[in-house]
């Protein structure tokens, strides 16, 4: 509920302060009022006597008051006084000064009166002083003689100043005195010294006072002090230097701050606690400072009076003193008077009730006069602390003081009485339109006034009762509550005040609205320095209120820079830095409420390096490592990176030592001897790490003996009378000194021989004259300058191989089938090895195939087998049928092979065929199918015919496949359908006598019903992808479109591309087999030619071996290359990507490319070797074979001059001095005679004749059509097209450029051109033609 007054006497505030219109302003100055004070200086007040003094008093009244003065009780005559002045419309006295007077003549207490026609208020009494700040006394000090380990106390006596100064210590270099435990300053401005050092006599020590309100410091001679100091400096027990004896007391006023010192001394320097006896210390209101010497309260109350106890204490006694503290009071208000307003015959009562300790007296005055207790009129009567009033009569008004003081002060308050005689008015706004949130508590205002008090009722829309109960509240002040305001509480309100003298009414009206609100508030987040964030916002609100958004930064206004994006519902910072962490409050308000909801943004940043990096507790392979980490920039740093660096071996490279968890900031490192380390941190968080530290001071290790074993000891001959021993040297921080060597012993296995020994700086050792293949013992030890290494366990290792003298014998094949056979032999004694057994190696080769006219190339194979059998036995698989074959054995150690065995031939049998190279379904009519295939790649066998089946695939009733034979010699089949709309699945396989081989699967196209049939060049990327997703797919798949397999292509116009590197595809799988001759590269499958059928068709997916890429040509430039190809694929339905890379291995590049070929690949670079290669985009596996081709030298040195600035400028100069020449020549001509005169003046440059506009024609001598000599012919002469110009190419001329400007637009073969006859001079290369002559 709003401030308002609950009754008249309350409304006296609202009716004097409130004017909200004219009309009202008039009533209200028609209202008389006693003065009130209403400003005035403070009980004590203080004045620079530099300044002018100001004593205020304003009051106000009806009529206006005015004002007097008294000073120490008697009546001030200001007037006589020209320095004093009274403002005006004011009580406010201004003293004036000028230099060399006296402020101090106006010290005093001052009081203030002010009186209308219905009584007088006066003010508190003002006790005026002038601030003081007085010199110190001069004085000489004796330099202080002090025992070593003695207290000491430094006395201040500051001068007396009003206010008291404030007091601090320093010596005569300005140097603050630091207080601690042992020294520090009292409360009474002294300077304590528990016990004395030595070191305290190095400084002098100087009292000082600040006075504030004269802005001066005034300084204290210093002391100086001599320490006597002895061997031995005794302790002794705590002593109070403040205060003294065992107890004390303190008193402190109600409200003021409660402050008790204790200060000891003693050696060791005692420590000081508080407690109160039978009580604890309030925490929220206790303090302790200065070292614990202090114990502050805060606000005291009467509760904290009582007995507080100091301790000191240390290693030698403990001591106490108590201070009893006793809490006065000065006066305070408990029941204040306040203005009282009444009607004629009314009544009331002034309460004036305060208390204090001592417990105050009460004192009435009335207009600034004592009212006794016997002074008593008809409509008053005082009883102590209360003022009856009964009957009050028009004219009774007047102004009541009540004074309640003690011996710690006073207290005055003014209170009113008026009587008034008034009809109803209305204070507040006429016709008021209150708008309220929907669900609300809200409150209808209606101020009024009237004496009598009026009664006051509330209407709604002019109708009903009056407004009280139930949803709503009526209040004394005028005011009406609607508890919890709803839509159909809209309306309009009268609210109407009544007395005896009259009526007055007021209208406001209501209107309900919806709250706005934030339904998607923004949230917390954290986010990396340099990512975005984003706050959301979205509001709902009435829809007739506007609504304002506003974003702000710890609570300070948004400013929306480039970075901060504001839309509707959002705010999205980019790229964010530390600067814009904080929290972010979205405000959404409306004319008449609000909603605000914050979120903070963390900005998390990579941690700062760690700083002042210290070395301690220094050890022979350990050093303690200690730093100061960085800020982690609001991400936990959870672990520490130790590097080092070391100046010996590596120097300049910094090498990972340890790390450690982010809670430690101090750890021992565990070091190598003999290196000279300096170290860095590294601090990690979640964001990432942070920069280096700086490198630590470098610590140099002492040297030691090897303490590392060097590892991977090997022995093994690379002759077959030696055996090198090997091994990993030791690492740079495990030589541990000086001139490393390795000592090596080595002596035969199980012999019992002494052992002998190398010494070498390397990392391996050779031991000569060794039988072949022995074993050796072997062990090693790593020594310095500072002593040996341990000794390594032994080895055993062998000398050198050599080649074995026997060959596996009695080599035999048995259980030969089409693909496999098992082989047999005899086993070599393992001593004719000669050295480690490694396999017993079986090569085998391919001689022909026993299918007449099936050539086949010869490559030789091996193939392992590891065995220790006396009659070993293994089979070998992987073989053609129907095939003969060779093999011979051998038996290999690591280094060599021995004798071959006897060679065996061996014929595999017959097995099923490979699928057909291809099949496929050359066109379709209404009922028939028209196949086509060829002959399977390795027939595995003798042909005997093929095996055709078809089922239904798309047929409503389940159907069994129709299977057919046909001949071996038979690559072609006419089809005839059962049935034109259904789809039939087609498998072929070829024959032998072992059965049938692999199938390769056709699907018959959609017809009639299932599809309308489309020319393949029209089916789209997506069509195909389509198809792709609706067909089974067996084997590989290729793509058919039922033409025959098209002819060789005609050269195309080639398409100029950029190498743009792309992701690579996968590559041609490459297989790699052990042979001892050239591996075979089989050549494309031929080819059958047809020409192209127009049959309308659908494109299918599907592989068999007639899809192939062959005949990659190349012809390169300097900066591009013309490539083309050769494909088995169907025409405008494939597309094919180069793939090339630069001889020096460098990252492949792809080029896509959607057009046949031939093709222009541009940006090459020149005089560079590449490799080149073309497969299809669909179908990775089906490649070319590599070519490899290198780019002519570019013409870097051959500037086209026709684009030079100079050779432009030349030409420009020269056709001048030719013009220039040429007009010359004519006015010659025109003047002397020598010339055949000319019907027209004007010369045409065509050599044909043109009419004039009369119709009649201009005839030229032939001397005049010739050209001059050496210049090109005319404009419209014949003239002579470059070889290379932009016209050649095209369909017509219109070229692309890419963004970077090369050309990419398609090239036609050259058009032939005429050669130009005559005697025309030759024309010079255009700079365009230059530019294309070179591409």
């Amino acid at each position: 509920m709003p401030e308002c007054c609950v009754s008249v006497n309350e409304c006296v505030g609202v009716l004097m302060g409130m004017c909200l219109s004219t009309n009202e302003c008039a009533l209200v100055s028609t209202v008389k009022q006693p003065p009130t004070i209403i400003k005035q200086s403070v009980k004590d007040y203080i004045v620079d006597p530099r300044d002018n003094i100001i004593i205020e008093c304003e009051a106000k009244g009806n009529p206006t008051p005015t004002f007097l003065w008294r000073k120490n009780g008697k009546f001030f005559n200001f007037g006589n006084d020209p320095r004093v002045t009274m403002q005006k419309h004011s009580g406010t006295l201004k003293i004036g000064f000028r230099p060399g007077e006296r402020p101090e003549d106006y010290e005093g207490e001052y009081q203030c009166f002010a009186s209308n026609d219905h009584g007088v208020a006066m003010s508190n009494k003002i006790l005026l002083r002038v601030s003081k700040a007085p010199l110190w006394p001069k004085e000489i000090l004796e330099p202080r003689v002090v025992t070593e380990g003695s207290p000491l106390i430094l006395p201040c006596n500051p001068p007396p100043g009003l206010p008291p100064p404030q007091i601090f210590w320093m010596d005569s270099n300005m140097n603050p005195i630091p207080q601690n435990e042992r020294v520090s300053m009292g409360q009474n401005g002294d300077l304590y010294f528990s016990n004395v050092h030595l070191q305290d006599a190095e400084r002098d020590y100087s009292c000082n006072a600040r006075f504030n309100f004269t802005h001066t410091i005034q300084q204290k001679n210093p002391f100086s002090l001599r320490v006597q100091t002895s061997r031995r400096v005794a302790e002794s027990r705590p002593s109070f230097l403040t205060p003294s004896g065992i107890q004390s007391s303190k008193m402190v006023l109600r409200d003021q701050e409660l402050l008790l010192e204790c200060i000891a001394a003693g050696l060791p320097t005692p420590s000081i606690t508080w407690f109160k006896k039978g009580a604890e210390l309030p925490a929220k209101k206790v303090k302790f400072e200065n070292n614990n010497k202090v114990l502050r309260v805060l606000s005291v109350s009467e509760e904290d009076a009582g007995d507080y106890v100091c301790t000191a204490n240390n290693n030698v006694g403990m001591i106490r003193h108590t201070i009893s503290v006793d809490v006065k009071a000065a006066p305070y208000w408990l029941d204040k008077p306040t203005n009282l307003i009444l009607a004629p015959d009314e009544g009331g009562r002034l309460v004036c009730r305060a208390n204090g300790k001592p417990k105050p007296t009460i004192q009435w005055f009335v207009d600034g006069e004592p009212l006794e207790g016997s002074n008593s009129v008809r409509h008053r009567e005082m009883l102590g602390d209360t003022i009856i009033f009964r009957s009050v009569e028009i004219g009774s008004s007047a102004v009541y003081q009540c004074n309640a003081s003690n011996q710690h002060g006073y207290l005055l308050a003014n209170a009113f009485v008026s009587v008034l005689d008034l009809s109803p008015m209305m204070l507040g706004p006429k016709n008021q339109l209150i708008q309220v949130i929907e669900n609300n508590r809200t409150f209808l205002d209606c101020p009024f006034f009237g004496s009598p008090l009026p009664e006051h009722r509330w209407f709604k829309n002019g109708q009903g009762s009056g407004l009280d109960g139930g949803h709503y509240r009526s209040y004394l002040n005028g005011s009406l509550e609607i508890k919890r305001t709803r839509r159909e509480d809209e309306g309009t309100y009268t609210c109407v005040a009544s007395n005896m003298l009259g009526k007055a009414e007021n209208q406001v009206h209501l209107e309900v609205k919806e709250p706005t609100r934030i339904v998607q508030a923004p949230v917390h987040q954290s986010a990396v320095r340099g990512t975005t964030a984003r706050f959301d916002c979205k509001v709902n609100s009435d829809p007739t209120l506007p609504v304002t958004v506003t974003w702000t930064k710890d609570d300070k206004p948004l400013d929306l820079r480039w970075r901060l994006k504001k839309d509707k519902d959002s705010l999205t910072i980019s790229n964010i830095n530390e600067g814009d962490a904080g929290t972010y409050t979205c405000m959404a308000k409306s004319a008449i409420d609000q909603d605000s909801v914050s979120a903070r943004l963390t900005v998390l940043g990579r941690p700062d390096p760690p700083m002042d990096l210290d070395l301690s507790d220094p050890a022979a392979r350990s050093v303690r490592l200690t730093w100061i980490p960085g800020n982690d920039h609001n991400s936990p740093i959870t672990g520490f990176l130790v590097q080092f660096e070391e100046d010996r071996w590596e120097p300049g490279r910094w090498q990972n030592l340890t790390s450690f968890s982010g809670d430690l900031n101090s750890v021992v490192l565990q070091l190598s001897p003999y290196v000279n380390y300096q170290f860095r941190v590294i601090a990690i968080n979640s964001v990432g790490q942070s920069d280096p530290s700086q490198p630590s001071p470098r610590y140099k290790t002492s040297g030691a003996a090897p303490d590392a074993i060097p590892r991977g000891l090997r022995g093994w001959g690379t002759r077959n009378d030696n055996m090198e021993i090997t091994w990993e040297p030791l690492q740079d921080l495990e030589r541990n000194g000086p001139n490393l060597q390795y000592h090596v012993w080595w002596r035969r296995k199980d012999s019992g021989e002494q052992w002998e020994s190398g010494t070498t700086p390397s990392s391996s050792y050779v031991v000569q004259n060794t039988d072949t293949y022995v074993p050796y013992e072997i062990r090693i030890q790593a020594s310095n300058e500072f002593g040996s290494g341990p000794e390594s366990n032994v080895v055993i290792g062998y000398s050198g191989e050599d080649k074995p003298t026997e060959p596996p014998r009695q080599l035999q094949v048995s259980n030969v089938d089409s693909t496999k056979a098992q082989v047999k032999w005899k086993a070599v004694n393992m001593s004719s090895i000669r050295g480690e057994f490694k396999e017993y190696r079986l090569y085998y080769s391919r001689k022909s195939s026993l299918v007449p006219d099936l050539v086949v190339k010869e490559e030789t194979k091996n193939k392992g087998f590891y065995t220790t059998a006396e009659e070993p036995s293994g089979i070998l698989t992987g073989l053609v049928p129907f095939s003969k074959y060779k093999m011979s054995m051998v038996v290999a150690n690591n280094r060599f092979e021995g004798p071959p065995s006897n060679m065996v031939e061996f014929t595999t049998r017959e097995g099923v065929p490979d699928a057909p190279r291809f099949f496929k379904i050359n066109r379709r009519t209404l009922d028939t199918l028209y196949l086509e295939w060829d002959r399977p790649l390795e027939p595995n066998g003798i042909l005997i015919g093929y095996k055709l089946e078809y089922q239904a695939v798309n047929s409503s009733r389940p159907s069994s496949p129709t299977i057919l034979t046909i001949p071996h010699n038979v690559t072609k089949h006419t089809l005839r359908l059962p049935d034109r709309f259904t789809r039939y699945k087609l498998f072929l396989s070829a024959l032998t006598q072992q059965g049938s081989g692999e199938v390769f699967a056709e699907e018959s196209p959609h017809f009639s019903n299932e599809g309308e049939f489309v020319s393949p060049d029209c089916i789209s990327r997506s069509d195909v992808d389509f198809h792709l997703s609706q067909f089974e797919l067996t084997n590989a798949f290729v793509f058919s479109d039922f033409t025959p397999t098209p002819p060789p292509l005609a050269t195309l116009p080639s398409t100029t591309i950029a190498a743009t590197e792309i992701s690579t595809p996968a590559t041609t799988p490459l297989t790699t087999m052990t042979t001892s001759s050239t591996t075979t590269v089989a050549p494309p499958p031929p080819t059958t030619e047809a020409p192209p059928t127009t049959t309308a068709a659908v494109l299918l997916i599907s592989r068999g071996p007639n899809l192939n890429i062959w005949n990659l040509t190349v012809d390169p430039n300097s900066v591009y290359a013309n490539v083309s190809w050769r494909h088995s694929f169907p025409s405008g339905s494939s597309a094919f990507v180069l793939e090339f890379a630069l001889d020096s291995k460098k990252p492949m590049k792809s080029v896509p490319v959607m057009q046949q070929p031939p093709v222009t690949v541009a940006d090459l670079n020149a005089s560079t070797t590449y490799h080149l290669r073309v497969y299809s985009h669909e179908l990775n596996s089906i490649s070319s074979t590599w070519v490899i081709f290198k780019t002519k030298a570019a013409y870097i040195d051959q500037v086209d001059i026709a684009t030079q600035g100079w050779f432009i400028g030349l030409m420009c100069a020269i056709a001048l001095i030719i013009l220039i020449l040429l007009i010359v020549c004519f006015i010659k001509r025109s003047r002397g005679g020598k010339y055949p005169v000319r019907d027209k003046k004007d010369l045409p440059l065509d050599p044909v004749d043109h009419k004039d506009r009369d119709g009649s024609f201009d005839y030229h001598s032939d001397e005049d059509n010739k050209p001059l000599q050496g210049s090109q012919t005319s404009l419209d002469g014949n003239v002579k097209e470059s070889d290379d110009s932009l016209v050649d190419y095209g369909d017509g001329g219109d070229g692309q450029f890419n963004e970077d400007g090369s050309f990419i637009g398609q090239y036609t073969v050259k058009k032939d051109k005429d050669e130009t006859e005559g005697n025309e001079s030759s024309e010079a290369t255009s700079p365009v033609n230059a530019i294309y002559s070179l591409a």
